[in-house]
């Protein structure tokens, strides 16, 4: 075995920084994600689980980013600009099973505001690099199987399709949501890497901008 839990540190990118993630960052979470749309698609059980009112979106935040032996999550700040330090979403790297080097990217979500942007990319290199580099041979990133715009961002970041895990979550709303799975292996991660860094580095829009949105992820 060589995988090993990562520290619970900063992952600093060009346009972003990656927190690990407190109780005192989710009241600015929630202006950042607590919004339908971003609920609509499958996040967080899908619209019915949108939670409404601070207390609600504690106890989420709480289930969903507190630190554990198999979980790292992270707030999403912006770094640089007239928004410098903001934060705009959430991630983590979770389901750690050291013993077969296997982990998932997940629990992620982003303001709206910043959905079509050099956000993803940089997220996902961030993460991806901390992964491979503590010993994890693969990583899982699903979604659930109707959210095609969250399908097509994990798709051009070249993670290879798995298959379809029928009937695999209840949604918020009582129904059953099947999962789309792909990963990346460590044997792929020098090409996504590179695909990856040719994304973050043909940004050319300076500092990330919090009115600023375009195209697909």
């Amino acid at each position: 075995m060589t995988a090993r839990r990562p520290h619970d540190a900063p992952l600093v990118g060009r346009f972003l920084i990656l927190t690990p993630m407190t109780p005192d960052d989710f009241p600015a979470l929630a202006r950042a994600i607590a919004r339908p749309e971003v609920f609509a698609s499958g996040f967080g059980g899908g619209p019915a689980g949108l939670p409404i009112g601070a207390e609600a979106f504690d106890r989420f935040a709480r289930a969903s980013y507190t630190p554990a032996d198999d979980g790292v999550p992270f707030a999403v700040r912006v770094r640089g600009g007239d928004d410098d330090g903001t934060i705009i979403g959430a991630t983590k790297l979770g389901d750690l099973d050291l013993a077969n080097e296997s982990a998932h990217i997940g629990w992620t979500a982003f303001d709206p505001r910043v959905w079509g942007t050099v956000v993803n990319p940089e997220v996902k290199l961030l993460q991806l690099g901390l992964a491979f580099g503590h010993g994890f041979g693969r990583v899982k990133i699903q979604a659930d199987a109707v959210n095609a715009r969250s399908r097509a961002a994990i798709e051009k970041l070249g993670a290879r399709f798995e298959g379809i895990a029928r009937r695999h979550k209840r949604r918020a709303d009582g129904t059953w949501r099947d999962t789309a799975v792909y990963s990346i292996l460590v044997d792929e991660w020098p090409a996504v890497r590179a695909r990856l860094e040719q994304r973050v580095a043909a940004w050319d829009s300076g500092p990330l901008r919090l009115g600023y949105s375009a195209g697909a992820e």
